[in-house]
């Protein structure tokens, strides 16, 4: 655990009691503060009560007497509209955070020399991924890590900071819209897409969220920003206007030719500050850590394709032998990977060697087992159609099962990959509509995950070839699991009951 300090004796308001409450709760108490607690859910307050923390009714307390309100994530900020406790809060003058804030204070509160580095990742998709990989990477090259946040272990979990140690922390834009002082030594900025626009009004609000991450940092941290698209590129420019430290990081020839983006969406400055700014760290990030600072590498950014990293002035990284991380987008998660390893004191050979061992990531691009010359692969993560854009893309054939609860545009954005879908296997909510907006493309109806794998196994192996049957569901699990992970597992149980091969065992 990580004690917070600086609320000693202090009334601390925390509202919604799932992992990052009560772990925030804990740490507040180890602190020296007196945490008061409170959750719409009776078997929660139950739970905080049994570990003898004071549960008081939010709704009728006085506010005066708190020194800030730490809220859940999942309990809104603005929109759609403010939770009562943020109305609360701000009407008495309490500040509201989160839990990624309090993590912040506590880190900035060691003497300088004490400090771990911290990495963090965000974006719409490939957080986890990168999260995940970045940390395989340093403890392969022998450092001390630490990986959680929004994934895994709550960040206020993880253990006490030691000096020389590294946290790599996935953050959400929920979370980031908790944060004040929150300053990474390296902060990752993946992609952005349309995604929770009702949590944050509208584009602009989500972007602006994500942009959080690098709010703080200070004139030695180092902002690595995928820049596929406008929203990335504009973010990247801005920093880099403001003279700091950017890297890009692209699966696109030049950004500015970019899918989706037009010349009129961005302009000559920002051509400039990708030779200027935005690649600051695109050749070799410094062995040295940072501490110092180190020297701002140079070059043009990173280009992420599949298979490989060129990076300006250096040979380019063959990742041919890195199994878990097939296509463009597990190329760009793997750039981010190396340029914040190489910051952080990786050699090259050390950070390249990490890469192609990654094991990955369950529920995304995870290769769960073999039948004959069927693969299978879990992709649950993929809850919309641009993560599951991806996963597609990235097979030339495949057997897709997908839907669940779809959100906003559904599949529509997926149209120039269906010839790729040799036959979709829908469930849920959306089968419906993914089944009328597939059109001419084969697919089927399934009741659920059971009967959606048998069939596509059994039209998998009919065709005698290699085949991929390809779990992308492009839509949220709610309809039918409490999340992905749980809709993962159940396609893994469903491909073993067929008899596959565990990967594991192969």
């Amino acid at each position: 655990m990580i004690p917070v300090p600086g609320f000693e004796g202090r009334r601390i308001a925390v509202f919604g009691l799932g992992r990052s409450g009560l772990t925030a709760a804990r740490a507040l108490k180890a602190g020296g503060a007196l945490p008061v607690l409170w959750d719409d859910s009776v078997s929660s307050r139950l739970q905080a009560e049994a570990e003898g923390f004071a549960v008081e009714d939010l709704t009728v307390a006085d506010w005066s007497g708190f020194a800030a309100l730490v809220l859940s994530p999942g309990a809104p900020l603005t929109h759609p509209e403010p939770h009562w406790t943020v109305g609360k809060a701000k009407a008495a003058g309490v500040e509201v955070i989160g839990d990624i804030e309090l993590f912040a204070r506590a880190i900035a509160a060691l003497p300088e020399a004490e400090r771990p580095r911290v990495v963090a990742i965000t974006g719409t998709n490939g957080k986890s991924t990168t999260t995940a990989l970045l940390g395989w990477v340093l403890k392969q090259a022998g450092l001390t890590v630490h990986v959680g946040g929004n994934i895994g272990i709550g960040v206020l979990a993880l253990p006490a900071p030691t000096p020389g140690a590294v946290y790599v922390i996935e953050v959400s834009s929920y979370q980031l819209d908790l944060t004040t002082s929150f300053a990474p030594d390296v902060a990752i900025l993946t992609n952005v897409s349309p995604d929770h626009l009702e949590r944050h009004g509208d584009m602009e609000g989500y972007v602006a969220a994500k942009a959080r991450i690098f709010r703080a940092q200070g004139a030695d941290g180092l902002a690595l920003v995928g820049v596929d698209e406008r929203w990335g590129q504009g973010i990247a420019r801005d920093l880099a206007e403001n003279g700091r430290r950017v890297t890009t990081v692209s699966t696109l020839p030049s950004p500015l030719g970019g899918e989706g983006v037009s010349r009129s969406e961005t302009d000559e400055g920002f051509a400039g500050h990708a030779q200027a700014g935005a690649g600051e760290a695109a050749q070799a990030p410094s062995s040295e850590p940072l501490r110092g600072p180190p020297s701002p590498p140079r070059g043009e950014g990173i280009l992420a394709a599949d298979g490989a990293l060129t990076i300006a002035g250096q040979p380019t990284i063959d990742l041919s032998r890195a199994r878990s991380l097939p296509g463009r987008h597990n190329a760009q998660n793997a750039a981010f990977a190396w340029a914040a390893a190489r910051v952080l004191g990786v050699s090259h050979a050390a950070a390249v060697e990490g890469l192609v061992t990654f094991p990955g990531l369950a529920h995304r691009m995870e290769h769960v087992a073999t039948l004959g010359r069927v693969r299978f692969i879990n992709d649950s993560k993929a809850t919309n159609a641009d993560a599951a854009r991806q996963a597609l893309a990235s097979y030339e054939r495949s057997f897709w099962i997908a839907g669940g609860r779809a959100k906003a545009g559904g599949i529509d954005d997926l149209e120039d990959l269906f010839p790729r879908v040799v036959e979709a296997f829908l469930i849920g909510e959306a089968a419906g509509p993914f089944a009328a907006r597939l059109g001419e493309t084969p697919h089927r109806i399934s009741s659920d995950m059971a009967g959606a794998v048998r069939a596509a196994a059994e039209a998998a192996a009919a065709t005698g070839r290699d085949e991929v049957v390809l779990l992308s569901p492009a839509a949220a699990s709610f309809d039918q699991y409490p999340d992905f992970e749980a809709r993962g597992e159940a396609f893994r149980a469903a491909v073993l009951a067929l008899g596959a091969v565990p990967a594991s065992a192969a």
